[in-house]
């Protein structure tokens, strides 16, 4: 198969780790791949690299194609996508976010590619978002439902989301989780000591990790409102906060404001291929995030074996299940945050027993291996109903 991805970004994060794998999965399955892609800019670093090591994987800068509105980008990307798809002539063109989702699909359709697929991996509207932004989003997203084949979700949350806000039809959705590389997770804990004593932690230090851009509903300051006083106080909890974003500095002199300038130990970006050996590392994730599709640093933590405190949001709840894999609280409610993370730390037999729960739950589910093979069988059909469709004509 020709195969054409189409992501608005590829800085480093949950979506664009998925679609990577996707496309090196389908390379390696003998398929000819192709990735288009919008400018890459800001702290969130960048996927390329990753991409352009695998020189089987066709690259492809679309500049038009940019996050923000813009009515005349838009357009141009729109025309721009189009020209490419003529170009490259894919049986199947796969979307991925919001922005490329709703251009990607609209330029397959128009030129009639006869396998079009987006995931979603978050949803663009949501709780916390405006009224007025909201709609537009279900808008757009209702139109573009209509100009593909499949919806693919990485959590069944996201498709009965979508389904309430009247987006496609029932029969559009199939869940397919988020793949990862889960043998470095699985086999990170030889790295655990040295780890550690690199960031500074003794092996009586009790470690709070969260994986995630400093961003924007991440929920950093819910865990400085909720555990700044007890990380002053008691001299063997830390945090790791792992990752870079806009809200760096910010949340970095709050921090210094709080008195935490030597609790809280931050690496700033970093490849992906060092989370294993920094989860490693920890004791608790806590991701107190408030959107999300499926949280991909929870299978992570879980993948390498550390239990999670984690926001009731979204898919959250369908990996980190309260009591068996880690502790869920109610958004927002930074006294349940503050206690559910006390709870764990507090007691290192429940944090190796929720660990090993959620690794045996995450393990096979969440390969890249089963996901690019549930992504295969999904447009072999949808191409092999065109094909009957094509002959009964």
């Amino acid at each position: 198969m020709k195969i054409l991805h189409i992501s608005t970004r590829l800085i480093l994060g949950g979506s664009q780790e998925n679609t990577v794998l996707s496309c090196i999965g389908q390379t390696e399955a003998g398929h000819q791949v192709s990735l288009a892609y919008g400018p890459i800019y800001g702290p969130e670093g960048s996927m390329l690299p990753e991409v352009e090591s695998h020189r089987n994987i066709n690259a492809v800068e679309v500049k038009s194609l940019i996050r923000a509105v813009n009515p005349l980008r838009d357009w141009q990307c729109l025309r721009e996508l189009q020209r490419l798809i003529r170009q490259l002539r894919p049986d199947v063109v796969h979307t991925h976010s919001s922005k490329a989702g709703i251009l990607g699909r609209t330029a397959a359709w128009r030129e009639r590619v006869p396998c079009v697929v987006h995931t979603i991996h978050g949803l663009p509207f949501h709780r916390f978002g405006s009224p007025l932004n909201n709609a537009l989003y279900i808008a757009a997203e209702r139109f573009a439902a209509h100009r593909c084949h499949a919806i693919v979700s990485v959590a069944d949350a996201m498709t009965s989301q979508a389904r309430a806000a009247g987006i496609g039809s029932a029969q559009q959705y199939t869940t397919i989780r988020s793949g990862i590389r889960i043998e470095p997770f699985l086999e990170s804990g030889g790295a655990r000591s040295a780890t550690r004593t690199k960031l500074g932690f003794t092996d009586e230090c009790v470690v709070l990790g969260t994986v995630s851009r400093l961003a924007e509903l991440k929920g950093h300051d819910d865990l400085l409102d909720a555990f700044a006083q007890r990380l002053r106080t008691d001299p063997r909890l830390r945090m790791l906060w792992v990752g870079d974003g806009w809200w760096r500095e910010r949340l970095m002199q709050r921090a210094a404001a709080l008195g935490l300038h030597d609790r809280i130990v931050t690496t700033g970006l970093v490849s992906p291929d060092e989370i294993p050996s920094l989860l490693t590392a920890i004791d608790v994730l806590v991701h107190p995030s408030y959107r999300e599709g499926l949280p991909r640093a929870v299978v992570q933590a879980f993948l390498a074996g550390k239990p999670a405190v984690a926001y009731d949001i979204d898919g959250a709840r369908e990996v980190c299940i309260d009591g068996r894999t880690g502790r869920l609280v109610p958004v927002g409610d930074t006294a349940a945050l503050a206690a559910a993370i006390a709870e764990l730390a507090a007691d290192s037999e429940s944090r190796a027993a929720l660990g090993s729960a959620g690794r045996e739950l995450c393990r096979s589910e969440f390969s890249a291996q089963t996901m690019n093979a549930k992504l295969l069988t999904l447009y072999q059909a949808i191409l092999g109903r065109a094909g009957r469709a094509r002959a009964a004509v």
